[in-house]
């Protein structure tokens, strides 16, 4: 509980997501295994810029296709315009139009876990809203820099409607 005290959040604001086409690198990870989506990163960074349909240079950290077990896919990728000409290599999700409750995480990634943590224990059991069964994700701004701390990162909790 201490840590969730050094966490700096702001309220969410709520907007109402677009479709989103989103094509990158994925795998299999649970609560325990997910130190590691940095490795999976590492190895998606130096895709971006030669995805086909590529639309822009934000990146997405997609958690979907829950198993029911605490198991999730996750997936680093960018936002597509179309599925053609796509390598097998790369998965692929799309992501509906929705009710979100967008949050900005605010320094080191080291600190993600803890944002995640104060967002499902602490504001969304507090908020009367429930979580939608559908993608979560974070958006990193074109200029996000890790190493500098640098640009933003965002997490959109899906939400049912009210």
């Amino acid at each position: 509980m201490d840590e969730q005290k050094t966490v700096e959040i702001t309220e969410p604001r709520f907007e109402h997501g677009h479709f989103l086409l989103i094509a990158g690198l994925g795998g299999r990870f649970t609560q325990d295994t997910t130190a590691g989506i940095p490795d999976l990163w590492e190895k998606f960074i130096p895709e971006i810029g030669n995805i086909p349909g590529q639309k822009g240079e934000v990146t997405y950290g997609i958690c979907c296709n829950p198993d029911g077990k605490g198991g999730f896919e996750y997936i680093a990728g960018v936002e597509i315009s179309k599925l053609d000409d796509l390598p097998e290599k790369y998965r692929w999700v799309e992501v509906q139009p929705q009710q979100y409750a967008v949050f900005e995480h605010k320094g080191s990634l080291d600190r993600l876990p803890q944002t995640f943590q104060y967002i499902w224990k602490t504001w969304l059991p507090g908020s009367g809203r429930e979580a939608a069964d559908a993608p979560e994700f974070e958006r990193y701004s074109a200029d996000f820099n890790p190493t500098l701390n640098t640009g933003s990162l965002e997490i959109w909790l899906p939400l049912k409607p009210q």
